[in-house]
């Protein structure tokens, strides 16, 4: 776990009473500083070293995540017209095809655009007929050519009407096949049958036969859980360990996937950004709205990683840092965080294997740090 200290008079004064370290301001476009500090000054300050080891191979990174549904994969069914729902055919968590039968609804307003259609398909009948009698009294010469132009335009208005009437049947929840019988048959239905988009789960259902709802209003949702997404909010210092198709896992449901992407924007209130994991394996084992822990790889991409006692890494001025021991005294060296766990923290930056790094003591290093950094 890393610390975030602000510089302590009380550190420092310390270390001017055991020998006051001289403290080396790092030059313009340099990453570090470095403190000078014999062994008489280390032992007193109760500083304790540890050797950094290498670490091979990817890490990863356990975080908190809630399982959602690609919002590409999700259906509002809702009512197509203003009217009371007479009866709902599904419940939550069952499966549905595409185009079944999941409500019935009477609407008045259904009745309304079929009797209108019927009218518009009179006129448009009328018309036509009208057109091929003007056109046959023209080839004749009965009639000037001013009223079959008449009749022409006419016959291209009244069919614009039927052709805008049947778009609102249509829009109304009527299928093709239910227009054309009207058409011939022209009898008036009450109420029409909604049916499923696509198929799916339902997933939640918006309203209660008996209810009446208007037009629009939102009746079932319809899900495809083929694939599901994993929100992971990961804090800004690990973010930049992350990289897009990383391999992710559900350790404890056996589901697996890979980062679909990574925020550009941080949350200001909880410094983290956003990672959406796309989930393509074991999907049956996750739930939309559930909470999991997931396991993001993290690949080396060409730098060294390295792991740290827990204790060795600090926070100063929105970084990370550790204290290297040099011949002279100590050199505060800015690191990436990976990852982090209770007893060490995997970490990236210009490190060896004979690096030592200091684990105890750091108030009285870090507050000389923030004095460099201020000087």
């Amino acid at each position: 776990m890393t610390m975030r200290f602000t510089r302590r008079a009380g550190a420092s004064l310390f270390l001017a009473a055991v020998a006051a370290p001289s403290v080396l301001r790092a030059q313009p476009g340099t990453r570090e500083v470095a403190l000078r500090l014999d062994d008489r000054q280390l032992r007193t300050a109760g500083i304790d070293l540890a050797r950094v080891e290498a670490e091979s191979g990817p890490s990863e990174i356990t975080l908190p995540g809630q399982v959602v549904v690609p919002p590409n994969q999700l259906r509002i069914v809702a009512a197509p017209a203003t009217g009371l729902i007479e009866a709902l055919f599904v419940a939550p968590d069952e499966r549905v095809r595409a185009g079944q039968a999941v409500a019935r609804l009477r609407s008045t307003d259904l009745v309304e655009a079929q009797r209108l259609f019927l009218e518009a398909s009179t006129n448009a009948g009328l018309s036509a007929e009208k057109l091929r009698r003007d056109e046959q009294l023209f080839r004749e010469r009965v009639i000037a050519e001013r009223r079959l132009i008449i009749a022409r335009a006419e016959a291209r208005a009244t069919e614009a009407a039927l052709d805008e009437r049947t778009q609102l049947l249509g829009l109304l929840g009527m299928s093709e096949p239910e227009i054309a019988d009207l058409k011939r048959n022209r009898r008036i239905q009450q109420g029409l049958v909604v049916t499923s988009p696509m198929a799916g789960v339902v997933i939640g259902r918006a309203a209660t036969p008996g209810e009446r709802v208007a037009q629009a209003a939102p009746l079932l949702t319809v899900a495809d859980l083929s694939t599901l997404w994993i929100n992971i909010q990961v804090p800004l210092a690990r973010a930049a360990a992350l990289e897009n198709n990383a391999r992710v896992l559900v350790p404890a449901l056996g589901a697996e996937g890979f980062v679909l992407r990574i925020g550009r924007t941080a949350d200001m209130a909880t410094q983290s950004v956003s990672a959406t994991a796309e989930m393509n394996r074991g999907v049956d084992a996750l739930r939309p709205g559930q909470a999991v822990t997931v396991a993001l790889q993290v690949r080396a991409a060409g730098q060294p990683q390295w792991r740290v006692p827990a204790g060795a890494v600090v926070r100063h001025r929105e970084r990370s840092w550790v204290f290297l021991r040099t011949p002279t005294g100590f050199i505060a060296r800015p690191v990436q965080v990976v990852n982090e766990t209770a007893q060490f923290t995997s970490i990236r930056g210009e490190l060896s294997p004979q690096d030592q790094v200091a684990t105890r003591g750091m108030l009285s290093l870090l507050a000389e740090l923030a004095e460099a950094d201020q000087s």
